[in-house]
């Protein structure tokens, strides 16, 4: 196992990795966590989903099964939390000004949320760097509101505030109001919607999805895009989503692309439920590898 007591010996960073593997100079990968919650609309929590995940993840194997081999050895830093601001787009703000110094490092990004708001702060550095961008958003939600009360930097307006940016295809949708299936219709923006794809043993969606991608794509996840049953740590479940090697098999159709950057959202811990923890971990590992690791 990547360590044995990882509460009392290890350093808390992702993997528990040693210094040489978790330095900011010599590693390629960064995490960087950001535990803000400030407009969740049902349950909070999220705010505690980056220390979770990265908690969970110093009990993840180095090794990885399927791959065989070991993503930790391109080095991996971890960050310190973000410092967050009551205000919702000052946070998207420090978000953004964040990201571009990491671009301009050269490292290969991980966000780890927290909510899902914080995305749009990723994609705007993303999109100054990278010109064609597009947008890969994996979520029960279409989060295509174009105002949550009087915000229009809510978690639910995060994919429309990108799709002001460049190109987004939603994934895995099956939860949206009328207002948004409308805007979705008359934007042609492509969506692939849960009951037409994952209830299906027909896969040939995922390549029609990838190919409605650029060249380079930033990807973000919320993690209630997973089915309840093995992620039940998130703030608004929805029945009905991906299953573990489901989801695997739709991001590895991604390698046909330039992954440039990823984040991994709306994790909210449950006290004393731990497996979801490890999923969450062990999908972020896994990514490291598929899309980091060449």
């Amino acid at each position: 196992m990547a360590v044995k007591n990882p509460h009392f010996y290890f350093p808390f960073n992702f993997g528990a990795l040693p210094h040489e593997l978790a330095d900011y100079d010599k590693s390629k990968v960064v995490i960087f966590p950001v535990p803000y919650d400030g407009t969740t609309s049902y349950k909070p929590g999220t705010r505690d989903g980056p220390h979770a995940i990265i908690d969970a993840s110093r009990v993840v194997e180095f090794y990885d099964e399927e791959a065989k081999k070991n993503f930790s050895e391109i080095g991996i830093c971890t960050l310190d939390e973000l410092e967050i601001l009551d205000d919702a787009k000052k946070t998207i703000d420090r978000v953004y000004e964040a990201t571009k110094k990491l671009l301009e490092d050269n490292k290969k990004f991980v966000m780890l949320g927290g909510e899902h708001s914080l995305t749009s702060g990723a994609v705007r550095a993303f999109k100054e760097k990278f010109s064609d961008l597009s947008v890969l958003h994996i979520d029960a939600h279409a989060d295509m509101a174009d105002l949550n009360g009087d915000s229009k930097w809510d978690h639910g307006c995060v994919a429309r505030r990108v799709h002001e940016m460049c190109l987004v295809v939603l994934a895995g949708i099956r939860s949206l109001d009328e207002e948004q299936a409308k805007f979705i219709e008359k934007e042609n923006i492509p969506t692939y919607f849960a009951h037409e794809t994952l209830s299906s043993n027909d896969d040939s969606w995922m390549d029609d999805a990838i190919s409605k991608l650029s060249k380079n794509v930033y990807l973000t996840i919320d993690l209630d895009a997973l089915d309840p049953s093995i992620m039940p740590s998130v703030g608004t479940p929805v029945p009905g989503g991906f299953q573990w090697f489901t989801l695997l098999k739709f991001l590895r159709k991604l390698k046909e692309k330039n992954v440039v950057g990823f984040d991994v959202m709306e994790f909210m811990p449950i006290p004393g439920m731990h497996s979801p923890d490890f999923t969450a971990a062990k999908l972020v590992y896994k990514l490291i590898g598929e899309f980091y690791c060449k």
